[in-house]
């Protein structure tokens, strides 16, 4: 398809994997030049030359490890001309309030919550001095329906959920436009990691995690693409009149948890 995409510079974090790394593809894919970025080298390098073999696009990475603001500064300063920043940096544990302790809770919110709130501060007052750009936080489902055994996950995606529809609310005044993806369940390592995580709290056995994936939509998880996708319709100008809404992508879990 053709979103009209093509030579604009797009930003994406944690985009050495799953999702990020989708939506890098998605973008390269109409033609736009992409930066990554993620905390190892190894896995942007990689991503990097798979993205490179297959579009005609320039693309950079940045190792950088968002939980530190000055290398939000660092980026905000070497990527200046951002025109769409998808934020999806962050790894936040699962587990109920007893597993996840103080200071467990804390690195993760610096890195997915405090990452995106400063990514947000930084790359909007740059979009704004152009009056153009759009920023994409990859949320999480979790956000509109709390779950126990997820709960720092389940509390930061809230707290982000506000923040993007705060900042969306106000953006048109500046030419801008923010909105949020809420993802459910997305077939990733992370994914994995976390459904072993709950079959070991609930199960007893973390290999009994496959148990988990039967009663989703279409027994089975989304896929990194079909996220993507979403975010590079979001990113053009034919969603031009979307902002501060954010879109749910769960396969009807939501819809299918609230009519219990």
């Amino acid at each position: 398809m053709d979103l009209g995409l093509r030579g604009r510079k797009a930003l994406v974090t944690g985009a050495s994997k799953g999702i990020g790394r989708a939506c890098a593809e998605a973008l390269a894919q109409e033609g736009c030049d992409v930066v990554l970025v993620s905390r190892t080298a190894a896995d942007l390098e990689a991503a990097r030359e798979i993205i490179v073999s297959k579009h005609n696009v320039a693309v950079r990475f940045y190792p950088l490890d968002l939980s530190d603001s000055r290398n939000v500064d660092k980026l905000a300063a070497e990527c200046a001309d951002t025109e769409i920043l998808i934020n999806n940096a962050g790894a936040i544990p699962g587990g109920n309030i007893d597993a996840i302790d103080e200071t467990r809770w804390r690195i993760a919110w610096d890195l997915k919550v405090f990452g995106y709130i400063n990514m947000t501060r930084r790359f909007y007052a740059l979009m704004r001095e152009r009056n153009k750009g759009v920023i994409i936080n990859i949320l999480g489902a979790a956000g509109e329906n709390p779950d126990f055994d997820y709960i720092a996950g389940s509390s930061g995606n809230a707290a982000l959920m506000a923040f993007t529809r705060a900042m969306g609310g106000t953006a048109p005044r500046d030419g801008l436009r923010v909105v949020g993806i809420n993802p459910g369940p997305v077939m990733t390592e992370r994914l994995v990691s976390l459904m072993r995580t709950r079959a070991h709290s609930q199960l007893g056995d973390v290999d009994r995690w496959t148990e988990y994936m039967k009663p989703l939509a279409f027994g089975r998880a989304a896929k990194p693409e079909e996220i993507a996708w979403m975010a590079a319709f979001l990113a053009c100008d034919l969603s031009g009149y979307t902002t501060g809404s954010i879109i749910t992508i769960d396969g009807g879990g939501s819809s299918r948890r609230s009519a219990l």
